[in-house]
């Protein structure tokens, strides 16, 4: 298996909605949570689409500030960009860059803050 197969394995096998998209806003990628969480507005129909046409005016103006925040230094990758009361999580924007530090896409990570009830290694 190639090294870019193992991470998209990790994005798939991620309980939280992720997704990947470009400079132009383009929705290169929903891992199937994401693909789930979004099919009352296309699902996997997204991937191809402008994220920008996913939200209103004020949060395409806050995604477009948050992208110029990430050209100003490469220190800048991850921003915090709202919490979910009722589903106790937070959403990130962080940023892609590649093998040179050149901003080249964003993602959308959600964390929820819900302690695990699992059992710890539960094999049943």
């Amino acid at each position: 298996m190639e090294l870019q197969q193992y991470f998209k394995s990790i994005i798939d096998q991620d309980r939280c909605a992720v997704v990947i998209c470009n400079l132009a806003h383009e929705i290169l990628y929903m891992n199937p949570t994401a693909i789930q969480r979004y099919e009352k507005w296309g699902g996997q129909a997204l991937v191809g689409k402008s994220l920008l046409d996913c939200h209103n005016p004020h949060s395409c103006g806050q995604i477009k500030k948050v992208i110029s925040w990430f050209e100003e230094s490469t220190a800048h990758n991850m921003i915090h960009t709202f919490y979910n009361e009722k589903e106790n999580k937070d959403v990130y924007m962080v940023a892609l860059r590649d093998e040179d530090g050149r901003l080249a896409g964003y993602y959308e990570k959600h964390e929820y803050r819900d302690k695990e009830t699992a059992k710890m290694y539960d094999f049943s």
